[in-house]
């Protein structure tokens, strides 16, 4: 028999390492860069207990060295989406009556075997794979990554804390049930502690999890993967599989125990999702949860008092660190007149002196963009602004894909406020800005209000903190994380939690507490103690 109630107390976020020269992490991410380029990975699905190979193998390189083949990994078919979910039913039952301190401790442990002894691998496989500097990989794939195991485990707990109040001769408690089915996790290639995340804030709650990472993911996926098997998830609770969207959908939002789905990618497809979803309600045996984190068109909005070194450096980072494929990143900016040729000097300036290529130099702020189909998208909107009357090119604009894809940071001067780069979603080192009238900020702040379908993040920069005042308030809806006099990128697990509405997505705040709560469904039992045994209330008698 068990005794005690177990919490776990909220934790403190992991720190960032500086791999500053003649460092240790800095010696040992370069040893262990240098063994994974020696090795091809030959990666395998895991559903189940087993390791899938299906011999339809597809290569991977790093984006930035597309010659160089770090392994392949094997794609599967409709039939191994039936298999991990039957894999994960299968598994449901021993998982969801597991003890919370048994679940618990297994994502505790995976996040202090990512702190230590497979740091350098978590970084490496994202650096290679995804083509991001130690920098960027650090505070994704290691601190991101195991703050979320982290603090979701104590938001849960909390959660679980959570009981009724009770009458006289009655007890009330609340179970925090999983849900009644699998989960689907879809994860994208930009934050590997996104493909963490989505699969195990699910299964934490108990319920067992079917996780297609991108295709650009899969080499830092399977590395996390192996970390999980190693702190003890059991077999099926989350259940690995590298198929097409298409089969996906089709599989798993046809099937009756289908339970929910965790997302983050583009709005387009959460919306066939969601369409698909609602069409086929008669099948599932309870309405399933959707959670997603769609699109971003990202702004900076400075004011006439804005601190100029302040906004550029805000400009620089939050639009090109790693090379602008976040969902937070700085895409567009309204500059007031009377800064906008000391702004634009000094940006030309911070570009210029970026240096570009292989994450394996550590020197190289910009590395390269994912793939080339993304390289192409991204070029097809600097080559159209070369070439109409309303744009100008302050800076960058040079795009080559002959050893990597690599993309020269980029800022576009629209003429247009509605100008295309203005309103449309990039996802590469595009920065798009617009010279507004410095007199007529009020005005400018509705158009930043109505510019983009998105609502994701948004800054205001301004010394006046009238205009602070003015943008926080009109511009409530208009991002879901808001940031003053900073960029708007760099969200900390537990200090900024994640989303954003619109068509941004379900603002379910990964990060938080408000995530769990959609992967459970509560039920409540009352106990009488001391039950009536007379129908007859005592108004029913007459004096």
């Amino acid at each position: 028999m068990e005794f005690g109630y177990f919490h776990y107390p909220l934790p403190v976020n992991e720190p960032v390492l500086s791999y500053a020269p003649g460092s240790p992490e800095k010696k040992r991410l370069k040893e262990v860069l240098a063994l994974l380029k020696q090795e091809q990975a030959d990666v395998p699905m895991y559903i189940g207990g087993l390791e899938v190979r299906t011999n339809k193998k597809e290569t991977m390189h790093p984006p930035h060295e597309i010659k160089h083949v770090l392994g392949h990994y094997h794609t599967g078919e409709e039939k191994h989406v039936k298999q991990a979910i039957e894999a994960a039913l299968a598994a449901r039952e021993s998982w969801a009556g597991m003890s919370w301190e048994s679940r618990a401790h297994i994502f505790l442990k995976a996040a202090d075997l990512i702190a230590t002894k497979y740091r350098a691998y978590m970084n490496g496989t994202t650096m290679l794979g995804q083509s991001k500097n130690a920098y960027q990989a650090e505070i994704d794939s290691a601190c991101e990554l195991i703050d979320f195991l982290r603090f979701n485990v104590h938001f849960l707990s909390e959660i679980y804390r959570q009981q009724p109040i009770s009458a006289a001769g009655i007890h009330n408690r609340m179970e925090y049930r999983p849900l009644e089915g699998f989960v689907l996790a879809v994860t994208p290639f930009n934050f590997t502690a996104i493909g963490g995340n989505l699969p195990t804030s699910a299964a934490m709650c108990g319920n067992v999890v079917v996780w297609k990472p991108a295709h650009t993911q899969v080499y830092s996926a399977q590395m996390f993967m192996r970390i999980l098997k190693e702190a003890g998830l059991p077999d099926g609770v989350i259940n690995l599989i590298y198929v097409d969207g298409p089969t996906l959908g089709k599989v798993c939002f046809s099937h009756p125990d289908f339970a929910g789905v965790h997302f983050t990618g583009s709005t387009g497809v959460f919306n066939t999702m969601w369409e698909t979803i609602g069409k086929n309600m008669h099948t599932y045996k309870s309405y399933p949860r959707i959670v997603g984190e769609t699109g971003g068109k990202d702004f900076v909005l400075a004011h006439k008092t804005a601190d100029p070194d302040l906004l550029v450096t805000a400009l620089l980072r939050g639009a090109f660190e790693f090379q602008g494929q976040k969902c937070s990143a700085a895409s567009r900016a309204y500059i007031p007149s009377n800064l906008a040729e000391e702004v634009k000097k000094k940006l030309i300036a911070g570009i210029e002196s970026f240096s570009m290529g292989s994450v394996e130099n550590f020197t190289n702020f910009i590395n390269a963009v994912i793939d080339e189909k993304s390289f192409d998208k991204i070029e097809s909107y600097i080559e159209k602004a070369k070439n109409d009357p309303k744009a100008v090119i302050w800076a960058g604009g040079k795009c080559d894909k002959t050893e990597g894809y690599f993309i020269q940071p980029t800022v576009i001067e629209a003429k247009d406020p509605l100008y295309v780069t203005m309103c449309e979603e990039i996802f590469g080192p595009v920065l798009t800005v617009y010279v507004y009238n410095a007199d007529k900020f009020e005005d400018t702040l509705e158009l930043v209000n109505k510019t983009s379908p998105y609502a994701l993040t948004g800054s205001i920069i301004a010394q006046d903190r009238t205009a602070v005042e003015q943008a926080t308030v009109k511009l409530r809806h208009a991002a879901g994380n808001f940031y003053i006099n900073d960029k708007p990128t760099g969200a900390v697990v537990g200090q900024q939690p994640f989303g954003g509405a619109r068509a941004s997505g379900t603002n379910d705040k990964a990060g938080s507490i408000l995530n769990l709560y959609r992967w459970l469904s509560a039920r409540t039992i009352k106990e009488t103690f001391n039950a009536p045994v007379d129908y007859r209330y005592p108004f029913l008698a007459e004096e």
